[in-house]
């Protein structure tokens, strides 16, 4: 329309200009006309004969090395390359590196406001990485032998673990284990999928190195649980050339693969914890046991220890659970499930107890409980519904910290460990001690007396020869390891695994030598890196070594 009245459109006008853009030369510009040579006759402006022929020797030889040139230059810059990506690689992968604890999980807490969304990329980005076999790994004789301890009938390399709610859908047992524990517990886990409680549900408190979470059991089931560890199971039987058929996951679930069938490799194990769903009424003593023994019988023939969780704080009368007599009946319940699992060898059966029932007389129940009903040990503590005061004495805490102490939920970080310590020395003394014998009753002359699980510097241990791996006998002896000795519970030292504030190397000693067999880490685990159990451990050794 614009056109008629002689005016050109925007577009066109521009796509005018473009192509005149496209079609313009160079003006010409009038230039000085040089003679043309004649024949026989040297013109002015060319060179001598003599440096006519230098230069043409030299553009030949020139032209002769630049392919050469070029492909040695490609040589050094592609093998430079490759040892750069190899050699970062080798330092990003190692849980030495201090990339972990000073860049990667910062990054991660800075990116993501939530920690819960934070943690969640963490462990689907970990997962990841394994497939990839780009996962932080523990590289060297990180354990050295010192380290080694005997739990349940089984030699393992190290006294640290990874407690509950790090891998809470159990999808990464495996790189867990690479950063260097002897144990890694997966969960907790109920019966049936729920959602927990609503969100946010985990919060930071940074000057403290602690959290409170109120997640309330998020879980996705134990049949989908079940599924992913029995997955996991069967890609272990294939790899190493049992098949992928029922037939070979029971090879590997009765140990004939020379590796603990929950943890699929040497010297280490597997826990998973179970717990009720929060719609099951706690004053229902049978349909709460019901809960427990159903997540037994599905994930228990995956897993090398069950622990029974009646201590969290964030689930309503949870934790009344704990008298004796409910205590008691839901403990003998999980037992007999754990000696029905249809693997060769049995899970052993831990409970997991309040670090807030304190007094004389709840402690003397729970350790009644564990001895009647069998099961062989106690995990010293869950996370407290406390406010423990702030570290260093005298320290003022932030506003915005200060405020969040309000938030509803379970409490846990370096501030606990004055208390699991306590804890643990009370229930070792408590758990050794001769229960009450009836009228008639004669002390049992098989009780184990031995002395605490400690680990204290010594030149008789010797690290573990790692070629005994290929070792058929050594394997053997490793299936008969975990061997099902349930019917003897009652006359078996009940082991302690400390769980609560562990951060430093020095700390897992002493709960060591205060009668625990196992220090746990989680919190430390957050705020330290994929680097945190080898620096406890490389601790633990410098301290050993001080103490010679």
């Amino acid at each position: 329309m614009l056109a008629a009245h002689g005016t050109t459109s925007v577009p066109t006008a521009r796509a005018l200009s473009f192509r005149a853009l496209r079609s313009a030369r160079p003006p010409s510009f009038p230039h000085q006309s040089f003679p043309t040579p004649q024949p026989g006759r040297r013109s002015a402006l060319a060179p001598p004969p003599g440096l006519q022929f230098q230069a043409s020797v030299s553009t030949a030889a020139t032209a002769g090395r630049s392919p050469a040139l070029r492909r040695l230059k490609n040589l050094l810059y592609g093998t430079s390359l490759a040892a750069f990506l190899g050699l970062g690689w080798f330092y990003a992968t190692d849980t030495r590196a201090g990339v972990h604890e000073w860049l990667v999980f910062p990054a991660l807490r800075w990116w993501y406001c939530d920690p819960e969304e934070a943690h969640d990329f963490g462990m689907r980005a970990l997962k990841a990485l394994w497939e990839l076999g780009l996962n932080p790994r523990e590289r060297g004789d990180m354990n050295g032998g010192i380290l080694e301890v005997e739990v349940f009938s089984q030699t393992l390399v190290n006294p640290i673990a990874i407690s509950a709610g790090v891998d809470k859908r159990a999808q990464a047992p495996t790189p867990l284990l690479a950063l260097g524990p002897a144990i890694v517990e997966v969960g907790a886990t109920t019966p049936l999928p729920q959602y927990g409680n609503p969100k946010p549900r985990l919060f930071r408190l940074p000057s403290q190195k602690a959290l409170i979470n109120r997640y309330g059991f998020n879980s996705e089931g134990a049949d989908v649980v079940a599924m992913r560890l029995r997955k996991r199971v069967r890609q272990f039987a294939y790899a190493i050339g049992f098949g992928a058929d029922d037939e070979a996951e029971r090879k590997v679930l009765d140990g004939e693969a020379g590796v603990p069938p929950g943890s699929l490799m040497p010297a280490r194990l597997m826990a998973v914890q179970i717990a009720k769903n929060k719609w099951t009424p706690e004053s229902d003593i049978e349909a709460v046991k019901r809960d427990y023994v159903y997540c037994v019988q599905q994930l228990g023939k995956y897993a090398d220890i069950i622990v029974v969780n009646v201590s969290s704080p964030n689930t309503p009368g949870l934790r009344t659970l704990q008298r004796v007599e409910p205590l008691t009946k839901i403990l003998k319940g999980v037992v007999d499930a754990a000696v029905e699992v249809p693997r060769r060898t049995k899970p052993r059966v831990m409970v997991k107890v309040s670090p807030d029932e304190d007094g004389d007389e709840q402690l003397r129940g729970i350790c009644k409980a564990v001895r009647e009903s069998g099961i062989d040990g106690v995990i010293v503590a869950n996370t407290t519904n406390r406010r423990p005061d702030p570290l260093p004495k005298g320290y003022v805490l932030p506003h915005e910290e200060t405020a969040l102490l309000s938030e509803l939920g379970g409490y846990s970080g370096p501030q606990l460990f004055e208390k699991t310590l306590s804890l643990v020395q009370r229930y070792r003394k408590l758990l050794d001690e001769d229960p009450p014998r009836k009228n008639g009753d004669e002390p049992s002359a098989n009780r184990d007396t031995s002395s605490p699980s400690t680990i204290t510097p010594t030149e008789t241990t010797t690290p573990r020869d790692h070629h005994d791996n290929n070792n058929p006998e050594k394997k053997e002896q490793q299936t008969l390891a975990l061997k099902d000795d349930h019917h003897d519970h009652h006359r078996h030292r009940k082991v302690i695994f400390a769980s609560g504030g562990i951060t430093t190397g020095k700390q897992a000693l002493e709960v060591l030598n205060a009668g625990a067999s196992i220090a746990m880490v989680n919190t430390a685990l957050v705020y330290g890196g994929a680097g945190t159990i080898t620096r406890i451990k490389r601790e633990m050794r410098d301290e050993m070594a001080r103490g010679t």
